[in-house]
């Protein structure tokens, strides 16, 4: 194992998505930091804060610019910020008169933080494609089942029988929120971040503001009411969302797999993986990969809320913390959308062992429905006695719960209806037409 799962070769591959990991490297960190300060220079010019042509030479110079991510390195383990050695090169590369102006009255976090939400910005884009193709998928799912009967369980037993469609559906409905969620929370998350030293843009006087609001124009990012060095609610919301991601395809994951056990066999992916020495396995990797990348969000999320409380007005510990945990976390939702994603184009469903399981349990699924269909005919009370009698009944000789209510009874029941699950899913296309609406 190494340091660094989303990106080691080994097993980089079943945990992550290429192009999320292609947002997240050294270089796109560098090239995101490298843009804010173009667009910091280039604002700075227009408004007249800096020298119009110091501000054309520092972005036409930031154009070809190759940093030394050793000698950066090496600043950072002293200073404690890889910026600065990066503006220093900077500075370098630029040359001239104009080298003073790179930088002009930032801090150190406006440059990473703003780098860092382009970065975020080029996942999240990423993130919401996918989403859509997993609600598209999971509507089609849901519409060519919309009458497969199957057993609905609870606490992991038998209960009664539901709709396959509506239990694809219901999958569907938390990502369709997390859309929902994602277009509401980007003017919150995606703000510039940029205050200077001690967040209140001392350094630019009278011009502070205008030059924030700018910067966040040109970034196309939103623009913040006060610089967001120590209000963390947008990183918060931001790690929130990931693992809210992660969380509900890891619960498809998990479903995935308890119906693609053996004994249920009711699922199963067409790519599922062998065993080094089990010859007949076909284990469930990706439904697999979804419930650990879960457990994984999950767990950074702490993390992330833990680091919240930042001392005064800039933090450090805190603030270093948030390198650790947001950039896997990222990697993660975005691998765990990627597994979802391919994981349904694989996904085969199998009604004839959803039937099987079923009749497996003489009836004992229709419990609900002949209390019900009994009430009908006598007291609520009496009708739930005679039901749970012929239930325990049922367990003990292993008839069928039908058979032996019709003994039991000469209520006038419409038994053949009863018998048949599939005429319990009426209200199943009602709900799923709601959770699609709209998506």
């Amino acid at each position: 194992m190494t340091v660094g799962p989303f990106a080691a070769r080994p097993i980089a591959p079943l945990l992550s998505d290429p192009a999320v990991n292609a947002a997240l490297t050294d270089e796109a960190a560098m090239a995101a930091m490298v843009r804010v300060e173009a667009a910091l220079a280039a604002v700075q010019g227009r408004l007249g804060v800096i020298p119009a042509d110091a501000a054309a030479r520092i972005c036409e110079a930031l154009e070809d610019f190759n940093a030394d991510f050793d000698a950066i390195g090496a600043d950072t383990a002293v200073t404690g910020v890889p910026t600065v050695e990066f503006v220093a090169q900077l500075r370098r590369h630029v040359g001239g008169d104009a080298a003073s102006w790179v930088h002009w009255g930032a801090t150190s976090q406006d440059i990473i933080d703003t780098g860092f939400l382009l970065q975020a910005r080029t996942v999240l884009e990423i993130a919401d494609r996918r989403l859509a193709s997993i609600v598209a998928k999971l509507k089609t799912l849901a519409d060519a089942h919309r009458a497969t009967p199957m057993a609905g369980r609870t606490r992991s037993q038998q209960a009664l029988p539901i709709g396959f469609g509506l239990k694809a559906a219901r999958w569907a409905q938390p990502p369709i929120a997390h859309r929902e969620r994602l277009a509401q929370m980007r003017p919150r998350v995606l703000r510039v971040q940029f205050g200077g030293a001690a967040g209140n843009l001392s350094a630019l006087g009278p011009d502070g503001l205008a030059v924030a609001d700018a910067l966040a124009e040109e970034l196309g990012l939103a623009p913040a009411p006060a610089a967001g060095h120590v209000a963390r609610d947008g990183i918060g919301e931001l790690a929130s969302w990931l693992a809210m991601v992660a969380g509900s395809l890891g619960k498809i994951g998990h479903d995935v797999a308890l119906m693609a056990m053996t004994e249920v066999g009711e699922l199963a992916d067409s790519a599922g993986g062998g065993s080094s020495t089990l010859p007949q396995k076909s284990n469930p990797i990706a439904a697999e990969t979804l419930m650990a990348l879960a457990s994984y969000t999950a767990a950074q999320l702490a993390g992330v809320f833990q680091a919240a409380p930042q001392e005064h007005e800039r933090g450090g510990a805190g603030w270093t913390v948030e390198w650790m945990l947001l950039p896997p976390m990222l990697a993660a939702a975005g691998g765990a959308l990627r597994t979802a994603d391919d994981m349904l184009d694989r996904l085969i469903v199998r009604p004839e062992r959803m039937r099987a399981n079923l009749g497996a349990s003489n009836g004992l699924l229709l419990a609900e429905a002949a209390s019900y269909a009994l009430s009908a005919h006598m007291p609520r009370i009496e009708a739930q006695a005679i039901v749970k009698s012929a239930c325990r009944e049922a367990v003990e000789t292993g008839e069928n719960l039908i058979d032996l209510l019709q003994r039991r009874t000469e209520a006038p029941c419409d038994w053949d209806s009863l018998r048949d699950p599939a005429r319990r899913l009426d209200t199943d296309g009602r709900l799923i037409d709601r959770i699609f609406a709209g998506s």
